[in-house]
């Protein structure tokens, strides 16, 4: 506490209101600085725990195409940082919506924020610092939607696609042929634990394309790879090989092969169809998740051009499966008065010319009319899908743009309904906070799910469905940042039960409330 030796003179009230006023900045300062270090902490450990449920998603969700291929930790670890920078704009949003709620519930259990409004610090101002923050962090966002991202999709999906399409390590199981091997159908009777030893081996070789003509048994055999497991070799003893006559005519014996016993033999097999082959990320360039705001934008102009020109193509190539071809006469020509100061129909007959010549007889029309009206059909069909085609991937591009603006908002939005409700509850830690982030969460990430598919089915248009969820949360913000500013008792339970109390009173005033106490008395008068 800070006293101030009052005086009558004019200079020592001036100089007892400087030190005031430089005694209520440095504690200012020291109360933003308490702010901001009651924030960080929670907001990197709620960022760090929700990209790992979103890399456990993903690993759940591709569990049999990443993992059983030997392709080497550093592979793994650089896929996982890549969809770690992916879920980052997912993230954001909930580390500070969570983070907020957590710092100034702390603040409101503790009685600090009734501290600061008893010294005549106002709740806004106490908002302050987390205010630039948001601001800060919304930035940031954007420049990584709009660079960082694109990029790290570009990477993660290009070598999640090359993992998906690898291979499976070599696993020959008992009794089942295994065919993974191009060019080869192995089967063994039994495999010993060293996974080497086999026993009643079969190897039908299809490398020439020519069916089941060579075929070998064996015994015994031992499995191992060789050139830094570049190749497979089979040693196989005591068998068989047996190679059907491939120089046979119709004539000859269907029966006759070739077998040769041997005592050992070696078989060796390319393992390259087990190695990943990188694909070429130009193939995945050109997908919107993998474009800036600039390129979007190019994007969309094509797509558009694209559709108007498909669109005012229709009525031209349509009009090859009519049977009458139409004259456009401009309306403000010498032939365009005079058929429209007419009002017969020797108008139809002027405009329209009939194409008989196209008819043998006349018994046909019917058969060609038909004909022609399902060609039309099917034309029409084909039209609006190529139409509706184009449609979808311009509104894909304009929300994709869009989301570059949304997503770095809704950070800010979440900093808006965070720092006011955690106020408002007054409770910190992983309790209702928790609770009451996930809610927020989930209903924004359900307006956003249900915006973008309204979007692009065009039963909204790209503006309302990319900016719904902002927009509804942003309302809450405002609601939220009132009710704290006149010091709300909105999520206290005697509250409520005050209102109930009274309108129960109420009630039992009201005319309706009579004639129910009445009912309720004769009813139970009469029991």
């Amino acid at each position: 506490m800070y006293f101030c030796v009052l005086d009558r003179t004019h200079d020592a009230r001036v100089s007892c209101r400087i030190t005031s006023i430089f005694i209520f900045q440095s504690m200012i300062k020291k109360i933003d600085k308490l702010i901001l270090k009651s924030f960080w902490q929670p907001f990197f450990m709620t960022l760090t725990v929700v990209i790992f449920i979103f890399l456990m998603r993903l690993i759940i969700a591709y569990f049999a195409d990443l993992f059983g291929k030997d392709l080497g930790i550093e592979l793994y670890l650089k896929l996982f940082f890549y969809f770690s920078l992916i879920t980052i704009p997912i993230a954001l949003p909930l580390a500070m919506l969570l983070s907020t709620l957590m710092t100034y519930g702390n603040l409101g259990e503790y009685f600090e924020l009734t501290a600061l409004k008893s010294a005549g610090i106002s709740i806004t101002r106490a908002m302050l610092p987390m205010f630039v923050v948001a601001i800060l962090i919304s930035i940031f966002a954007f420049w990584f939607n709009n660079v960082a991202l694109p990029w790290a999709n570009l990477k993660g999906y290009s070598l999640l696609y090359d993992i998906k399409t690898t291979k499976t390590t070599l696993n020959i199981k008992e009794g089942i042929f295994y065919t993974d091997l191009p060019g080869y159908s192995i089967k063994v009777a039994k495999k010993y634990p060293d996974n080497k030893s086999l026993k009643n081996i079969v190897i039908f070789d299809h490398t020439k394309n020519d069916g089941d003509r060579h075929v070998t048994i064996a015994d015994s055999a031992q499995m191992y790879t060789i050139m830094n497991k570049q190749y497979l070799i089979f040693e196989l003893f005591n068998g068989n090989d047996y190679t059907e006559d491939a120089d046979k005519t119709g004539n000859s014996d269907q029966t006759d092969m070739s077998a040769n016993a041997f005592k050992k033999s070696k078989v060796i097999m390319s393992l390259s169809a087990f190695d990943m082959h990188k694909t070429e990320e130009d193939q995945f360039k050109h997908h919107q998740m993998m474009r800036g705001i600039s390129d979007l934008s190019y994007d969309s102009d094509s797509l558009q051009k694209a559709y108007k020109s498909l669109n005012q193509s229709f009525l031209t190539n349509a009009s090859t499966y009519y049977t009458y071809e139409m004259k456009f006469i401009p309306k403000n020509s010498v032939v365009g008065k005079k058929l429209l100061s007419q009002k017969n129909n020797a108008v139809l007959d002027t405009i329209v010319k009939k194409r008989m010549d196209r008819i043998t007889f006349p018994t046909q029309n019917i058969d060609f009319a038909l004909g022609q009206a399902n060609n039309i059909y099917t034309y029409n069909e084909t039209n609006q899908s190529s139409l509706l085609a184009k449609q979808e991937d311009s509104h894909r591009t304009d929300l994709e743009w869009h989301h570059k603006f949304t997503n770095a908002i809704a950070v800010f939005v979440m900093f808006l309904i965070g720092a006011p409700l955690g106020g408002i509850i007054k409770k910190g830690g992983f309790g209702l906070p928790v609770v009451i982030a996930i809610v927020f969460f989930i209903l924004m990430y359900v307006m956003t799910q249900q915006g973008d598919k309204a979007a692009k089915e065009s039963r909204l248009i790209v503006q309302v469905g990319a900016w719904l969820s902002n927009f509804v949360l942003f309302i809450f913000g405002i609601y939220f940042l009132k009710k704290a500013q006149n010091d709300s008792r909105l999520f206290e339970a005697d509250v409520y039960a005050v209102y109930f109390t009274r309108f129960k009173e109420k009630l039992s005033k009201s005319a309706f409330g009579v004639w129910i106490s009445n009912k309720l008395n004769m009813k139970f008068a009469n029991t």
